[in-house]
C-alpha cells in the first residue's frame, strides 16, 4: 500500500540513485584536481558555484522565504561540518582511490546509529554493534597499504576517510534535527553560503594560479556536481521516505568504481572488494535491523 505522504516513491529512488552519480562525480573530479589546486581554493571556488546555483535554482520559486531561517547557529554549525567535511573528502581523495573512498563512506548510517546512543539518547541493539564492528574491519581492509597503488606503504591520510564517516554522520544527524522546523531549500542554501564564507577568508593564504583554464573548469564542475547532487537528495526525500531511499544509496559505490577504472585506470584488487562487499552487507543489514 503507498504511504499518502510519499505518492511517487518509484521517483524518488530515481532521483536519489541519480544522486548519488553527482556524488561520485564530484569525488572523482576531486582526486582529478587534487595535488595541483590548494584545498581551500578548491573548496571556495566549489561553494561559490553551489550558492550561486542553489539560488538560481530556489529562488524563482521560494523568493525571499530562502533567506528566512529560524535557526542562524544550526544553519552555521551544519555549513561548518560541510565545509570540514568537503576539506577533508579533498585531502583523502590524494590517497585513497574513489571506488574505495566511496565504500568506506558507506558506514555512515552505521556511525549515525552510534552517535545517536549519546546524543540522542536511543538504544543501540548488539546486533547493530556487531554490524558496526564488520563494516569497520571493512575498512580497515579496504585502506590497507598497496605497495602497487602508493610506492610510499600506508599514508595516515588513508585513515582520513574513517574521521569523514563521522563527520558526515554527525552532519546527517544535525540536518535531521533542522528539517523539523527548516526548509529543505533555505539549508541548502545557507550550508553552500557558509562554505563560501569560510573559503574566502582562507582564499589570500591558498591562493595559487591555475595553470590552464581547464583546472577552472573542472574545480568548478566540483562545485555543480555538489550542489545537484544534494537537490536531487532534496526532492528524493520529498518523494520517497528515508528507509526506501538508504538501501539505493550503495550505488555510489558501482558510480565511482566505475569513474575511477575510466578516469584513473584503478582497478579493485579481491582483497579490496571483500572489504567493500562487507561495508555493504553490514551497512544493507544495520539499515534494516534500524
Amino acid at each position: 500500500m503507498t504511504d499518502p505522504r510519499y505518492p511517487h516513491p518509484a521517483l524518488g529512488i530515481a532521483l536519489a540513485v541519480a544522486a548519488t552519480a553527482c556524488f561520485a562525480l564530484l569525488d572523482t573530479t576531486s582526486q582529478y584536481v587534487g595535488g595541483v589546486v590548494p584545498v581551500m581554493m578548491a573548496v571556495w571556488l566549489r561553494f561559490m558555484v553551489q550558492t550561486g546555483m542553489t539560488a538560481a535554482m530556489l529562488y524563482p520559486s521560494q523568493g525571499r522565504s530562502l533567506f528566512i531561517t529560524k535557526a542562524p547557529g544550526w544553519q552555521l554549525l551544519r555549513g561548518a561540518l560541510m565545509v570540514t567535511s568537503g576539506t577533508i573528502a579533498y585531502l583523502a581523495l590524494q590517497h585513497v582511490p574513489v571506488g574505495e573512498f566511496t565504500a568506506i563512506l558507506m558506514l555512515v548510517p552505521l556511525a549515525i546509529t552510534v552517535l545517536a546512543a549519546p546524543l540522542l539518547r536511543e538504544r543501540v541493539s548488539a546486533l547493530t554493534w556487531a554490524l558496526v564492528a564488520g563494516g569497520f574491519i571493512g575498512a580497515l581492509i579496504v585502506i590497507r597499504p598497496k605497495t602497487a597503488d602508493f610506492a610510499g606503504g600506508l599514508h595516515g591520510a588513508m585513515f582520513l576517510p574513517l574521521v569523514l564517516v563521522f563527520i558526515n554522520a554527525l552532519y546527517q544527524i544535525v540536518t535531521s534535527k533542522m528539517v523539523k522546523t527548516e526548509d529543505p531549500g533555505t539549508m541548502h542554501f545557507y550550508t553552500g553560503l557558509t562554505g563560501l564564507v569560510f573559503g574566502t577568508v582562507a582564499l589570500p593564504w591558498s591562493w595559487a594560479p591555475m595553470a590552464t583554464w581547464e583546472l577552472w573548469g573542472l574545480v568548478g564542475l566540483m562545485g555543480v556536481f555538489g550542489s545537484l547532487g544534494h537537490y536531487l537528495m532534496i526532492q528524493a526525500y520529498h518523494r520517497a521516505p528515508a528507509s526506501l531511499i538508504t538501501p539505493y544509496m550503495y550505488a555510489q559505490i558501482a558510480f565511482a568504481t566505475l569513474a575511477g577504472w575510466v578516469v584513473f585506470g584503478h582497478t579493485p584488487d579481491g582483497w579490496t572488494v571483500l572489504g567493500v562487499a562487507l561495508i555493504a552487507l553490514c551497512g544493507g543489514l544495520g539499515v534494516r535491523v534500524r
